[in-house]
């Protein structure tokens, strides 16, 4: 596994190593070990969650103001454009976001600590996204920043207004959040 830093200390692009041949491909989609090694941090995930989405569908920005996840997220199948907003207060980059495209193809994960909002567009046909959090869903403390915050610029490669849920539609903008300290 190797690790790359983002503009954003803490969000970390994780490229796995691949064993290939005419069978397939085989990679270890995460090691507690061997991730303690090489970013110093041990993390313990307690939940593994799966979406398949359209294209277009645009799901964020979240966070959970209690019970705050970590999330190591990847495409299995399609492409995502993933986003983590620093959403920590006393951080020298709250409210800056960073973004990377995940694919089956490139086999990219994203690592977003606690205290980050998170979101992504699908940029493909379709796209299965799995994340592994480090605590439990908590609808009561879940929250939403709106994710066209223009007090955050995030340039999602949308081409026309997204599909959004009800709940992200009703998204907050970043000055009247719910914020970590």
């Amino acid at each position: 596994m190797q690790i790359q830093t983002t503009e954003l200390p803490g969000v970390l692009i994780i490229e796995p190593k691949v064993f290939g041949d005419e069978r397939g491909f085989f990679y270890e989609s995460f090691n507690e070990k061997r991730f303690a090694e090489l970013t110093g941090e041990r993390v313990s995930f307690v939940q593994d969650n799966h979406s398949r989405s359209a294209r277009n569908v645009l799901r964020g920005l979240h966070y959970q103001i209690e019970q705050a996840q970590g999330k190591l997220v990847r495409v299995i199948s399609g492409e995502v454009y993933d986003v983590a907003v620093d959403l920590r207060k006393s951080s020298p980059h709250f409210g800056r976001w960073t973004g990377v495209y995940l694919s089956a193809e490139n086999r990219r994960q994203l690592w977003i600590p606690p205290g980050f909002g998170h979101g992504f567009v699908v940029t493909s046909e379709h796209a299965e996204f799995l994340y592994k959090t480090t605590d439990y869903w908590a609808p009561q403390h879940e929250r939403c920043v709106l994710w066209n915050d223009p007090a955050l610029g995030i340039q999602w490669p949308l081409s026309e207004a997204p599909t959004l849920s009800a709940k992200d539609q009703a998204g907050v903008l970043l000055a009247d959040a719910e914020v970590f300290a």
